[in-house]
């Protein structure tokens, strides 16, 4: 098989010494209060933010980390979707992870993907959609379709065995993998399998 035939993964090793390291951590909190600084839970941490803050670490340092169970409640706006929220001290370890998994998987995404990622967005999907529809269409003078789904129980229906599969060609920590694992159970847990949407 030539060089340029081969299919080359690029894998990342001793990663959770940065994701669990202090630094990090505070970022991630910074990251997970933003838009809700005037939350009674976001106060309520702060209280002892220093305090709380290194007790995260030290559970995630010796690995005796557990998320709390998910709140869950309705949302209509207007479809009625059911909503899981995480405890915030449990959003924060999720932005520590993200904060260095991201880049990895962000740049294997196609273009047009556009949820949950930097620069992207609702802006830039409207402005990739007319792009599209102003090609499809010749500039505007000819007829198009657009097809608008939307994947029942997505996040339910999820193989969490496929999704560490997948997590682990890339990633050899297998202290990342745990702590991804102590994540997705804490969902399958707490709402029998997963959850509609997740508030983060």
């Amino acid at each position: 098989m030539t060089q340029s035939a081969r299919i080359i993964v690029k894998t990342y090793k001793r990663l959770y010494d940065k994701i669990i390291c202090l630094e990090n951590i505070t970022l991630a909190y910074k990251n997970a209060r933003k838009g809700k600084t005037k939350k009674r839970y976001v106060k309520e941490f702060e209280e002892n933010l220093k305090q709380n803050l290194l007790q995260l670490q030290e559970e995630l340092k010796t690995q005796t980390y557990k998320p709390k169970p998910l709140v869950t409640f309705i949302l209509r706006d207007p479809k009625t979707r059911k909503i899981s929220k995480s405890d915030f001290r449990d959003r924060i370890v999720h932005h520590a992870v993200i904060q260095l998994i991201e880049p990895f998987f962000d740049k294997s995404f196609i273009c047009d993907s556009c949820a949950n990622r930097k620069e992207k967005g609702t802006l830039f999907a409207i402005k990739r959609f007319e792009f599209f529809r102003k090609r499809v269409t010749h500039n505007f003078t000819g007829k198009a379709f657009c097809f608008k789904a939307d994947i029942k129980h997505y996040f339910q229906e999820v193989n969490h065995l496929v999704l560490i599969a997948l997590l682990e060609k890339k990633i050899k920590d297998k202290q990342v993998i745990w702590l991804v694992k102590q994540i997705l159970d804490n969902s399958a847990n707490s709402l029998g399998g997963g959850a509609n949407d997740f508030l983060y």
